[in-house]
């Protein structure tokens, strides 16, 4: 057998050694590396000096056939097509022109400040320049993406029945029926749902209660593509169903985020194409919430006076929010501008070298635990931190997780798995340019079908665009929905979490998801006109519906339901520190009028 091809370097040269740690990484076995001053005696034919000079690559044991020898960038370049997928830069090298020259310029340079460049690769990579491995990072992240599935479905799973269920605010088979007579056969592509087989509420809550099972099983690491993609089929067909009710952006940023997952599952190789569409994907939602900001024109956000209001008006601030909101002015400015860096500027150190990029992921989880303690925003910042975690590497990774939790690497990727990949990436990355470029313009360069390519992934939130809190809010209505069965004497309905009661604590409900009063942040926010979800709320709170009454923290019609049922508006805000002491209140509240006319059946 012919004996392995050899790499020659200078053995005392630091910079030298981190690229041969990296190249090691890349070929295994299949190249020998031996520095020239234990070696240099095996290649008699190659002065000494030329070993100083450049890094040498002998292919036929220092036979020196025609073209077995090669020094400099030609020697990087033959090297790596010993690595599996790494020898493009060869061909280019022989058959590009200029670009040999360019290369062998480049080495020449790099060559003659080598102490300054391992300098900088120190500071920039750290002590592990070699090529990175995420297999314990694919491991966590996949328990996190599990984790999250199941926090979500188990949330939805208690309010299913009041939110969509038969006697719920929206009923699902009403949805889908009125989709059936609209569309006929072309309901299941535009609508795809399992719950086209059944609606009922016991199959609606099926689908919620597999998914959180699934999710364990997810957690557990069994069957993991299989798994995730049932997980993804599962929230899917629901998300398609809730209407109003799941179509918050943590619900398109978990689907888009379980499709990868999904690629990322099986027990091979972690693939480095869906590990980028991963970071892509962070980098999409990062910068697209503070462009969007900026884009919209809004002058809370452009006079950096946002934050001065944001923590009373979000829909459900925690106790937080509060002491948040005492915060002087001139806080909230500073904390605008650091969130306008963290949100614009650190989404760019993910495409930068490793210890930058660490940065940069410490700046965006940093916002998120910030974001977490204000405000409940249900799975939304536990997804974006497994998504930060992705940015890491089994280097640093590693160290946190005990060796028997690891992950493994038995196998390479198959070469389906490849194909796959490779056929989607580029769609994908695309789609999601596009989805940034419309913050700003609406491109109409694009061909119809690549368009509709695209909007069909948008439909299956495959692809989605991002953006929260676009315009502040600068005042915070909240609707108080009363009952009464003489018209004169009126009764509040208390919500589980939103405002109501003045001296009821700003809750902390994170990661579950009380879509109905989300719902009625957004209801306030305009008129019941537009909100027919509305509409139907007070007809059910008219009918007494058990399953609607028990999204309510207080009935206050326990033995029958009123004959009439209004909504009134009222502007809320935070108390100080003097009003709280005075009177035990979180909050205080000025009436503003009727939001929604006395009704009755």
């Amino acid at each position: 057998m012919p004996s392995a091809p050899v790499l020659v370097f200078d053995g005392d040269c630091g910079f030298c050694r981190l690229w041969i740690d990296r190249w090691k990484a890349l070929t295994g076995d299949r190249v020998e590396y031996a520095p020239f001053q234990t070696a240099a005696h095996r290649f008699p034919n190659i002065p000494p000096e030329r070993f100083r000079e450049a890094v040498h690559f002998i292919e036929a044991s220092g036979a020196k056939p025609s073209g077995a020898v090669s020094s400099g960038a030609d020697a990087v370049f033959r090297l790596l097509t010993y690595a599996p997928g790494k020898g493009r830069l060869h061909w280019l090298y022989e058959n590009v022109p200029g670009f040999a020259p360019i290369s062998e310029s480049g080495y020449r340079f790099a060559a003659g400040h080598r102490p300054g460049l391992y300098t900088l690769t120190r500071l920039l990579w750290g002590a592990h320049f070699e090529r990175p491995s995420h297999d314990s990072t694919r491991w966590l992240f996949l328990r996190l993406l599990a984790l999250t599935y199941l926090f979500a479905f188990l949330s939805l799973y208690v309010q299913i029945p009041g939110l969509i269920g038969s006697r719920g605010i929206l009923p699902a088979a009403n949805f889908l029926q009125a989709i059936s007579q609209n569309l006929g056969a072309e309901r299941y592509w535009a609508f795809p749902t399992l719950a086209w087989i059944s609606s009922s509420d016991g199959a609606l809550r099926f689908l919620a209660l597999g998914g959180g099972l699934l999710s364990v099983v997810g957690l557990i690491g069994v069957f993991p593509t299989p798994v995730f993609a049932l997980l993804w089929v599962f929230y899917s067909s629901l998300v398609v169903v809730g209407q109003d009710f799941l179509s918050f952006q943590w619900d398109i940023f978990l689907l888009e985020a379980g499709f990868l997952g999904i690629l990322f599952a099986p027990r091979r190789e972690p693939s480095p194409t869906v590990l980028w569409l991963f970071r892509l994907l962070l980098f999409r939602l990062m910068f697209s919430s503070g462009a969007i900001k900026l884009a919209s024109g809004d002058p809370a956000w452009h006079s950096l006076t946002a934050l001065q209001y944001h923590y009373e008006t979000q829909p459900l601030p925690t106790p937080l929010a509060w002491y948040a909101q005492q915060l002087p002015a001139w806080f909230q400015t500073f904390s605008t501008v650091v969130m306008f860096g963290i949100e614009l500027g650190t989404p760019f150190l993910i495409f930068a070298p490793r210890r930058l990029r660490f940065l940069g992921a410490g700046g965006m989880i940093f916002l998120q635990v910030l974001i977490a303690l204000t405000g409940n925003y249900a799975f939304f910042n536990l997804l974006t931190l497994a998504l930060c975690l992705l940015l890491l590497d089994d280097a640093l990774v590693g160290r946190l997780l005990p060796s028997r939790l690891r992950g493994a690497t038995p196998r390479e990727r198959s070469r389906v798995h490849r194909a796959i990949t490779a056929t989607l990436a580029p769609i994908l990355i695309f789609a999601g340019g596009l989805e940034i470029a419309r913050i700003f313009w609406e491109p109409r360069w694009i061909p119809e079908p690549v368009g509709q390519l695209v909007g069909r992934l948008s439909q299956l939130h495959i692809i989605s665009n991002y953006g929260l809190f676009a315009v502040m809010t600068t005042s915070r209505l909240e609707i108080i929905v009363e009952g009464s069965n003489d018209g004169e004497t009126w009764l509040a309905y208390e919500f589980k979490y939103k405002p109501g009661d003045l001296k009821r604590r700003p809750p902390i409900v994170a990661p579950h998801q009380p879509r109905l009063d989300w719902q009625m942040w957004f209801a306030a926010l305009g008129n019941y006109r537009g909100n027919p979800w509305f509409v139907n709320l007070i007809v059910r709170l008219l009918e007494g519906s058990p399953d609607v009454l028990a999204l309510l923290r207080t009935n206050p019609f326990p033995n029958a339901p009123p004959r009439y049922v209004r909504a009134e508006v009222y502007d809320y805000h935070f108390t100080d520190f003097a009003g709280r002491r005075a009177t035990g209140a979180w909050w205080r509240r000025d009436f503003k009028g009727r939001y929604f006319p006395v009704g009755s059946l």
